[in-house]
């Protein structure tokens, strides 16, 4: 992806928003802002996260693609209107986390849906033929209930998926795990109460964590600005939409396409 702008490196610090329900599309935006991060060398970047969080693979890599860059560059997380379930995951990439006092947060945990039209389709007197390879292969099939061996299987990959979350928390926050297991039980809380549990290291706003990375690198945060990694728009839609328009990294896909292209998949979601 080729960025609109050739900013002057030495003088800024870098910018990314994670916005809505992660999800493939914002895995691939996010993880090539960060290949843009590392080889302009910017000296910090300031990660905005307002998102419930989403799949657990694309969740993961953007972790793992933090964690390396982390190595090189200073990264502050700052925590918007809500930053849950895999939204915290992600957070746990950077080396501080900042939230405002209302945010939410939280929502710890795994969850994966299927949807069971078995009784509709029986009304309307549709019934489907399977043939199968092995007795799991439709497991979650929409047209059935689960079995108990089922249930068992998807509780025991729940577990796996659940215990990567706990552990990854522990040793980023440097928290005993049993601690972590305490508050991990998808249970949400504010971002005064996230300070207080030890996930959030203080409360501040975005611009309180802009000032702060600055300062963490040296630089002036009165004559420092920010360059935010952007998606550009085709110029159509940049026309159409004016000077202010612009695709947000992470915005991603509505909910109704989102539920449907993760039906059958762990999450670590918070959805009310």
């Amino acid at each position: 992806m080729v960025w609109p702008f050739k900013p002057k490196l030495s003088k800024q610090i870098a910018r990314i928003e994670i916005t809505g329900a992660i999800s493939g599309g914002t895995r691939k935006r996010v993880l090539e802002a960060l290949k843009t991060v590392e080889e302009k060398k910017f000296p910090a970047l300031l990660l905005r996260i307002d998102s419930p969080g989403g799949t657990v693979g694309d969740s993961q890599e953007i972790y793992s693609a933090l964690k390396r860059l982390g190595e090189k560059v200073k990264i502050i997380a700052s925590f918007g209107n809500i930053s849950a379930s895999g939204g915290v995951y992600i957070g746990m990439g950077a080396q501080h986390i900042m939230a405002n006092p209302g945010t939410i947060t939280g929502s710890i945990g795994v969850i994966l849906r299927g949807n069971n039209l078995e009784r509709l389709l029986e009304k309307i007197g549709v019934s489907f033929k399977v043939i199968k390879s092995g007795p799991y292969k439709d497991i979650l099939s929409f047209d059935r209930e689960l079995t108990e061996p089922e249930q068992n299987i998807l509780q025991e990959l729940i577990d796996v998926s659940y215990q990567q979350f706990v552990q990854t928390i522990a040793d980023a926050r440097s928290l005993a795990v049993d601690t972590v297991k305490n508050f991990a039980d998808g249970r949400i809380f504010t971002g005064q109460q996230a300070v207080e549990l030890g996930i959030v290291d203080k409360l501040g706003t975005e611009e309180d964590a802009r000032r702060w990375a600055c300062e963490l690198v040296g630089l002036n945060p009165e004559k420092t600005p920010v360059f935010t990694l952007e998606e550009r728009k085709p110029l159509l839609s940049r026309l159409l939409s004016g000077s202010q328009a612009s695709f947000v990294l992470g915005s991603g896909i509505g909910w109704a396409e989102f539920e449907i292209s993760t039906s059958g998949l762990p999450l670590w979601l918070y959805r009310p």
